[in-house]
């Protein structure tokens, strides 16, 4: 029997389309699945990491049903991962890519000690579809626009998702393994983990099936319905991709057939996907996104960075006074998503009207977000802010009033996330109040605030400030 492999799960929580599963078990002997919990991991926003946790739980079952189990240690994984195969004489190590700096950067390192081993080391696609470093523009560089991204990809062949594995060879003797309940993963959430749980569809199953269920019955009018926030016209799959409790491969090739079935949407659908490929190879190429300006010439802007501003906290608590900003933040507090659209308008808003850096924007996301995903995240903030690339231009500030009025009319968003003022609040706008920290003091019986930076006059100060900057 061949020594035994060790599989580095990362976010790949899933059985089928797992290159380094798949490879692992098709070398021959026993198979020992890890996940580490590293700094990366632990360094997590509130809800990302609680909704890792489940991920991990749900993904280790699946292991159990194959049997297998999934072995859970903490500690740098530069010194876990060698320590791991000394101890269980593995002779190979298989895990699936990451695309961030720091991510990058670890990987490097556990590579280079692996082989200096000895151990045989293999790294696998499975989180993006096209590796960064294979798609490039006619001069030989990187897309920094996105349409011509899209066109370069899309007819770009796709590899057909690999089933599950029937079974996961196991050792004849597992290893030593920490508990999920040693590393408390959902501690930051506080009584927000009850709130925002009924919301989560965990794991592969449920990935399947949203897929499946979108493909059917959605995806048809995608095109219209993805922008009405009242509506469950989106896939909601961010927050399983992000984890990738399915991959990107088996959405793209669902996509594929439903526009081989004449289903008008399915071509946004797939240009979506695109959009999120387009955000990983950025991120790869540039990797200041996630940090700075990418645009450096916004780096004289000058914007407020003061989170402490009262014009901030009432941003973060959906206390602004505009009501299709403050229905989206609730939404994101109660749920852990916000509706895309949302999205656009909340980073409108704090860059634009408020003047504040994208950043902090950026990290509240990073804080609330189950879907929370890096390279998407500073792509979608940066482009609202104007500063990264394709962005939405400067002079584009969107007015949350008459963007209400179109995409909202009957107020089925605004009615569903906000209380204040309904004699019978939606439930899942007073579960807002369940959520929220103690120290906010907010009840369902208070006054809605009047705005704090009218439309108008936040677009007058959002030009007269661009307008003295050379872009």
């Amino acid at each position: 029997m061949a020594d035994p492999t060790l599989v580095w799960i990362r976010r790949d929580l899933r059985m089928s389309d797992h290159a380094a599963l798949s490879a692992a078990v098709a070398r021959g002997g026993p198979v020992v699945p890890v996940f580490v919990c590293d700094d990366l991991v632990t360094g997590l926003g509130a809800a990302p990491k609680w909704r890792f946790g489940l991920g991990i739980e749900c993904f280790g079952a699946a292991l159990k049903d194959k049997g297998s189990r999934l072995i859970l240690r903490a500690g740098d994984a530069r010194v876990v991962i060698p320590a791991l195969v000394k101890e269980t004489g593995a002779g190979a190590v298989y895990w699936q890519r990451a695309y961030d700096p720091a991510s990058i950067e670890r990987d490097t390192d556990v590579k280079a000690t692996l082989k200096d081993m000895g151990c045989e080391v293999e790294s696998f696609t499975g989180h993006v579809m096209f590796e960064p470093w294979t798609v490039e523009t006619q001069q030989g560089g990187f897309y920094k626009v996105y349409t011509p991204f899209w066109k370069s990809v899309r007819d770009r062949s796709v590899p057909e998702p690999v089933a599950a594995p029937s079974d996961v060879p196991a050792p004849d003797v597992w290893p030593d393994s920490d508990t999920l309940e040693d590393w408390d993963l959902g501690a930051a959430m506080d009584r927000g983990a009850d709130i925002v749980r009924p919301f989560v569809q965990l794991g592969e199953g449920a990935a399947q099936s949203r897929l499946g269920a979108f493909m059917a019955s959605k995806v048809a009018d995608y095109e219209t319905t993805r922008d009405i926030p009242g509506l469950d016209g989106t896939s909601n799959l961010s927050e399983n991709l992000s984890l990738g409790e399915i991959s990107p491969a088996q959405c793209w090739h669902a996509g594929q057939r439903a526009k081989d079935e004449g289903k008008a949407g399915a071509q946004t659908f797939l240009k979506e996907l695109v959009w999120r490929e387009f955000a990983y190879h950025l991120m790869w190429h540039t990797p200041r996104i996630l940090t700075d300006n990418w645009r450096e010439d916004w780096d004289a802007f000058p914007w407020n960075e003061d989170e402490r501003r009262a014009e901030v906290k009432a941003w973060k608590q959906g206390r602004t006074g505009i009501r299709f900003v403050d229905a989206a933040m609730r939404e994101m507090y109660v749920t852990g998503r916000m509706h895309n659209r949302g999205r656009m308008i909340v980073a409108s808003y704090l860059t634009k009207h408020l003047l504040c850096h994208w950043q902090i924007g950026l990290d509240w996301f990073e804080d609330c977000l189950i879907d929370w995903d890096p390279a998407s995240n500073a792509m979608g903030w940066q482009w609202s802010a104007g500063s990264g690339p394709d962005a939405t231009p400067y002079f584009r500030v969107f007015n949350p009033v008459t963007q209400l009025d179109k995409f909202d009319k009957d107020r089925d968003y605004v009615s569903r996330w906000i209380a204040e003022g309904y004699d019978t609040p939606h439930e899942d706008a007073l579960a807002y109040f369940k959520a929220i920290p103690r120290s906010w003091s907010m009840t369902p019986e208070s006054d809605y605030p009047d705005p704090i930076v009218a439309p108008d006059e936040g677009r007058k100060r959002a030009l007269e400030a661009y307008q003295d900057r050379d872009f």
